[in-house]
């Protein structure tokens, strides 16, 4: 038995090591440039990601997301710190907020992710995917003034992702675009190429191949060797302690004297919120993606992010969620159990301490090359082309889902798309809820009514609207018996055409629908 295990140890280990750290090479920019979008000490963001995975790693059920500091908090984080008049006293709200979402989880509120339709899940993915290579062509070519890891359209420099597109072209760096092209190359020709002819390439990592090409190319700037240079914005820049006690200083603690202050817990309810809606949106979209189509338990995981965020709190961290930019690189690059999720945290830890100056030659124009290719296997043509197939119901809300993402954030984004989904939801309830067999419209037919087996209070318009319709001096039979369940509003608007129908000449038959009110039996007798 633990041969075996060890076994099923060691092969996802294979898979889940080499995404681990294409994850981290992706989380580290991202965690540096959302505390700096949030106002927060840089610090924070490397906090929230070693928290995210290995605290909400290891607590979670879910095989392959991964979790993190999310940009959709960014503008929130920003305000509260202004508003509550410190980061200590935001740290406050994070810890409160963990404490909401555990409290969320023991009341099953996680079950929420499930109503999500599958298209506009769908259009989540297409549509984040999309906004990721919009996101990083800038970076691409050297110009850096949105920070890694925003998703939404509206920017905090006062633009946004198509300006963004126009700017960049008064900033164009060719040591940068090389760098991206070098980078971008060897990740399609080991993928496409190296992997199929030789087990060998399997091994190694491509895009841990693609750093350290991105790295040397770096030194050669540097050094002068090419006539090319980076700008410290085109490069990582993680904080870097002198000791020890420099790096453990730069964990801070929460302000707990502020917890009789009022407006403390309406910002944690806040931050509860809109992390538990960005974490299950992304368990779904994860989900969805997950090769062995495995389900994450939705209340487990509110449970983890509200343990994460308490201890990201505590220390001085920015609040967790699960994010779909990191578990969709997590998944490209082959990860397979939440191993690669926790052991990623770990490098954030590991590299932190030790390794600080080296990461800090990591070029932006690399990761953002890693970044296309999970841009692209999440936006890839096929899908708009296997969507459209599946016909008008679904492709209207995906399709619009990918535009509204594209054109405000992930949440909105998500709003809008749900809306039109529910329009077609309703439309369907609207015309379904009964069968009408007839020969037509004309006085003296005979009408026979199916109702379907569920019948509920959303099809009260289309079956008021199709009783109202039968012609004077003709007969109904109200078939019931298919019914399981039956909405007491349909039983009343049934009572109600009775009435009506013995005024307009229409006879009338009800069957399989127990009736109980005293006028329905004067009716019918």
């Amino acid at each position: 038995m633990n041969k075996q295990a060890n076994s099923t140890l060691f092969e996802s280990i294979k898979q889940d090591l080499p995404a681990s750290i294409v994850v981290f090479f992706v989380a580290v920019p991202l965690c540096l440039g959302i505390a700096l979008a949030s106002g927060a000490p840089l610090f924070a963001g490397i906090i929230a990601g070693i928290v995210g995975g290995i605290v909400v790693g290891t607590a979670s059920g879910s095989p392959l997301g991964v979790s993190g500091p999310a940009a959709g908090l960014a503008v929130i984080v920003l305000s509260s710190i202004e508003s509550l008049g410190g980061w200590q006293v935001f740290l406050v709200a994070v810890v409160l907020a963990g404490i909401i979402q555990i409290i969320l989880g023991y009341l099953k509120l996680g079950t929420i992710a499930y109503y999500f339709p599958s298209s506009v899940i769908k259009g989540m993915l297409t549509g984040i995917g999309l906004l990721i290579i919009l996101k990083q062509i800038p970076h691409a070519f050297g110009y850096d003034g949105d920070f890694e890891g925003d998703l939404s359209f509206s920017q905090m420099d006062d633009q946004n992702t198509f300006s963004e597109l126009i700017n960049m072209l008064d900033f164009v760096n060719p040591g940068v675009i090389l760098i991206t092209v070098v980078s971008l190359a060897i990740l399609l020709l080991w993928e496409n190429v190296l992997m199929k002819k030789n087990k060998i390439f399997g091994i190694i990592n491509g895009p841990l191949v693609a750093v350290i090409a991105g790295i040397l190319l770096h030194l050669a700037y540097r050094n002068g060797w090419m006539n090319f240079n980076l700008a410290a914005s085109q490069i990582v820049q993680i904080p870097a302690a002198e000791s020890l006690g420099d790096f453990l200083r730069q964990f801070t603690l929460p302000d707990f004297s502020q917890l009789t202050n009022p407006e403390v817990y309406m910002v944690a309810l806040v931050v509860a919120i809109i992390a538990s809606l960005e974490t299950l949106l992304c368990v779904e979209a994860t989900d969805k993606l997950d090769p062995y189509k495995r389900v994450t338990p939705t209340n487990r995981e509110l449970k983890a992010q509200g343990l994460g965020n308490m201890v990201s709190g505590f220390i001085g961290g920015l609040p967790v969620t699960q994010v779909i930019v990191r578990s969709s690189a997590n998944i490209t690059f082959g990860g397979k159990t939440k191993m690669s999720a926790i052991i990623h945290g770990f490098f954030l830890l590991i590299s932190a301490v030790a390794i600080p100056t080296i990461l800090n030659l990591i070029p932006l124009a690399t990761l953002a090359a890693i970044l296309f290719v999970v841009g692209y296997k999440l936006a890839k043509p096929q899908i708009f082309k296997q969507v459209y197939s599946q016909g008008k119901e679904q492709f209207v809300p995906f399709l619009i889902t990918v535009i509204a993402i594209l054109l405000t954030d992930l949440l909105k984004g998500i709003m809008i798309g749900m809306a039109f989904a529910i329009f077609y939801i309703l439309r369907n309830n609207f015309k379904n809820p009964f069968y009408i067999w007839k020969n037509g419209r004309k006085e003296g037919e005979e009408y026979h009514v199916t109702l379907s087996e569920e019948v509920t209070f959303l099809n009260k318009g289309s079956i008021l609207q199709m009783l109202n319709h039968v012609p004077a001096n003709s007969k109904v039979i109200i078939d019931g018996t298919r019914c399981k369940s039956i909405h007491p509003d349909i039983i009343e608007i049934i009572q109600d055409y009775l009435v009506h129908a013995r005024d307009i000449g229409v006879e009338t038959e009800i069957k399989g629908i127990k009736v109980n009110i005293p006028e329905l039996e004067e009716i019918k007798q």
